[in-house]
């Protein structure tokens, strides 16, 4: 987890932490020696799992915290930090809901309610070392030449692009680039990282903040875009292991649309964009599609907390939903999705949205919701235009739809697989054996699980 943003804030955010340094040296009252929360004990064992793979030397946060030394002046900020939860500013950086549809994520770095009361109690008791004894084995991360998705196959260098230490945001296109590869090859995942010349990497000085890719095939036709956009704070993506996105023979990787951002030092980066291949031989049983769709029209008053914007689509075709992406700029602090079919309604996930941490959530198997054909999707948009934003540059003006920071979005990013109707009822009867559903029984994102049978509704 990143306890500083990925721009000029982060100065304000280092401000502000010093005078959250002083931490109570008094024990909690009516806490027993036995049940005392220890560093040693209770909280390495999560700094480990959620926060040290960015918070440590040479990585993409402003500071480490491996060693009980280095953690112990920042109590009091973790403390505040976790304690935010789903909202803006919350570290680790994941925004979903926990009280709110399905809970079961790949790569959930979020922190139980438990844990959070735990830190909590430890800063409150004054931030005790406890038994160095106690302190588990240090975690060996990836290296920061290393990748998240595995080792990539190939790693597409983009042209360099250089911001001035004070500037207007830029966009504009990069030129575009041999991927390298000499035959076709089915992505199993990518992932696309910033570098930079600044001192000490690209944390806390990013100047892509998006950019938007495509892929050209060696006779120059275009052939779409395998994974996501480039955005600031996203992850890396696997997808499906029944699916695959074909990357041609000689094809090239364009950047139709960069939009860059100063940092308050002249720097120059560069995007790398890494692909890992399904084996030699390997062919999708299922297919990709597309539901990437929202904007419209948005219109958001000044200095006005929970303004809403809704967006719809219905579905063509039978869907399993593997990946849910909020994507809003600045003003942006929720979005909820909510599937209707015959009559139901239920909210599959709803997540607050930072604009300095753009996540794709990534479903496990077996709880990726299962949607027929003709669900209505609706999702719904959160705006915060008040000062307590801290996004927002000037929440004294108007604001619609722009590329700009201060300007807005409303879509939601999706590749789901597409199914027919039998390989539907095939996949919702694995999904009934595996999580052992009695007869007529059904989940959130399974509106058709408790069917033995599609119904007539579902097949038209």
């Amino acid at each position: 987890m990143t306890f500083g943003h990925s721009h000029w804030k982060l100065a304000i955010f280092a401000l502000a932490a010093i005078a959250l340094l002083g931490v109570p040296q008094a024990a909690a009252a009516g806490q027993g020696a036995g049940d005392e929360v220890t560093f040693s004990k209770d909280i390495a064992p999560i700094l480990q799992r959620s926060c040290q793979s960015c918070h440590r030397p040479n990585s993409v946060a402003p500071m480490s915290l491996l060693t009980y030394e280095e953690v112990r002046p920042w109590a009091r900020s973790i403390k505040q930090r976790t304690g935010l939860r789903n909202r803006m500013g919350v570290m680790p950086p994941w925004f979903i809901e926990k009280d709110v549809g399905i809970q079961s994520f790949k790569e959930d770095i979020s922190l139980s309610e438990a844990e959070i009361e735990m830190i909590g109690a430890w800063v409150d008791a004054g931030a005790p070392r406890g038994n160095p004894a106690d302190m588990p084995p240090p975690v060996v991360f990836t290296a920061a030449n290393e990748w998240d998705i595995g080792e990539p196959d190939i790693v597409v260098e983009s042209a360099p692009f250089t911001m001035a230490a004070e500037a207007p945001d830029y966009w504009g296109a990069l030129p575009p680039t041999p991927v390298g590869n000499t035959e076709d090859r089915y992505v199993a995942a990518v992932q696309i990282k910033e570098v930079s010349d600044v001192q000490g990497g690209t944390g806390g000085k990013f100047i892509f903040h998006h950019a938007i890719h495509a892929l050209l095939g060696g006779d120059g036709s275009p052939v779409g875009s395998i994974g996501g956009p480039h955005e600031v704070g996203r992850n890396g993506q696997t997808f499906d292991a029944q699916a695959g996105r074909l990357l041609p023979a000689g094809a090239q990787l364009v950047w139709p649309s960069i939009h860059m951002h100063a940092n308050g030092e002249q720097t120059t980066a560069r995007l790398l964009t890494a692909y890992r291949f399904h084996p030699r031989g390997y062919e999708p049983t299922r297919k990709l599609g597309d539901l990437t769709f929202g904007n419209g029209e948005i219109d958001l008053d000044p200095m006005t907390p929970g303004q809403e914007v809704h967006m719809y689509t219905t579905l063509r075709d039978n869907i399993k939903l593997t990946t849910f992406e909020p994507h809003m700029h600045a003003s942006g602090v929720r979005m909820c999705i909510e599937a209707i079919w015959g009559g139901r309604s239920e909210m599959l996930n709803c997540a607050g949205y930072d604009h300095n941490w753009v996540k794709v959530y990534h479903y496990e198997d077996d709880y990726a919701p299962l949607l027929p054909k003709g669900t209505l999707i609706h999702v719904t948009s959160y705006f915060d235009t008040t000062p307590a934003n801290t996004n927002v540059i000037d929440p004294r003006n108007w604001q619609g739809l722009g590329h700009r920071s201060i300007d807005n979005m409303s879509i939601i990013i999706a590749s789901p697989i597409v199914m027919s109707d039998e390989e539907f009822a095939e996949e919702m009867q694995m999904r009934r054996e595996r999580l052992d559903l009695a007869k007529g029984e059904s989940v959130v994102g399974c509106p058709l699980c408790g069917f033995e049978e599609l119904p007539a509704a579902a097949q038209n």
